[in-house]
């Protein structure tokens, strides 16, 4: 079986930045570990430009994050693994995180990172609809949602769309 973590979104404008939390501070050890033990590891990356609140997105999360270049879009280095390759997304989920599985040939692909609510439940059920027959995981407790409410319900979600939460 050939195995792909997928660390979803742990940019500083996520974790420490103006819409971090101390859920998002809280998962970086755990994260740290999955990616570290990983054979594959891809990250997402949130990316805007500086005209982002003149967006869709934009108009109805109005907070500047991630612009491409700041300090904020950065990974957050604790959590990267050198030569890891970063697929840059413009919204929630990723066509290209699709295309990256089908390339890689992965049977597993197993999710972590933020927020488990918009992006990481949106990245791993396009992958799950893109592959209903590969084992698609994500790690609730190396996870963080906007709030407590929101995480579960996420979980609840991906778990009814038979992607395995552990």
């Amino acid at each position: 079986m050939k195995r792909l973590l997928v660390v979803v979104d742990m940019q500083n404008d996520f974790v420490t930045g103006p819409l971090g939390s101390p859920r998002a501070v809280r998962i970086v050890p755990r994260v740290r570990k999955l990616a570290a033990e990983a054979e594959d590891v891809v990250y997402t990356a949130d990316t805007h430009s500086e005209d982002y609140l003149n967006t869709r997105e934009g108009r109805f999360l109005p907070v500047k994050h991630c612009v491409k270049g700041t300090e904020g879009w950065k990974i957050v280095p604790e959590v990267l693994v050198a030569g890891a390759k970063i697929i840059e997304k413009p919204t929630f989920g990723s066509l290209d995180l699709v295309e990256y599985v089908r390339r890689g040939g992965y049977d597993e692909v197993e999710f972590c990172g933020v927020c488990t609510d918009i992006c990481v439940v949106s990245c791993a059920l396009l992958v799950k609809a893109a592959f209903p027959e590969a084992e698609i995981r994500v790690h609730s407790r190396a996870c963080a949602g906007t709030s407590p409410a929101a995480h579960s319900a996420a979980l609840r979600t991906m778990r009814s769309c038979q992607i395995v939460v552990v």
